[in-house]
């Protein structure tokens, strides 16, 4: 990165989805098409990758989602992952994991913030249609 001559930045990208049900198979299906969804559309190289957090409603709690991008991308081994209960606020999306990833990234680079199922309800602004 240094001395090529590009301006970069640590950039953030988001992204959430919801799981249909409290199990590990539907959690892991939510988590494997967010992730698939955000590198598909950001081509994020693994070594520019700063740290990624997931949050998760109080109501999911059969898997980390983390164990599962461990699974779902394993060039990201080395990418510090953690999981987090997001906030409850009363009547609040059910069943949803969000996600942060903290990137170098070149400063011209546009980035999409997936945001999945009933989680682009969310963000209409941001949501893509898969």
């Amino acid at each position: 990165m240094e001395g090529d001559g590009v301006e970069w930045r640590v950039k953030a990208i988001r992204g959430a989805t919801t799981a249909s049900e409290n199990t590990e198979e539907a959690i892991a299906i939510a988590v494997t098409e967010l992730l698939q969804e955000l590198k598909y559309r950001n081509r994020l190289d693994p070594d520019l990758i700063v740290s990624v957090i997931f949050t998760a409603t109080q109501d999911l709690d059969a898997v980390f989602p983390a164990k599962i991008a461990r699974r779902v991308c394993p060039d990201w081994q080395d990418v510090a992952l953690m999981d987090v209960q997001q906030m409850h606020v009363e009547g609040s999306l059910p069943r949803c994991i969000r996600l942060l990833i903290h990137a170098n990234l070149p400063v011209d680079t546009k980035v999409f913030h997936p945001y999945l199922r009933g989680a682009s309800n969310l963000r209409p602004d941001r949501s893509l249609v898969s």
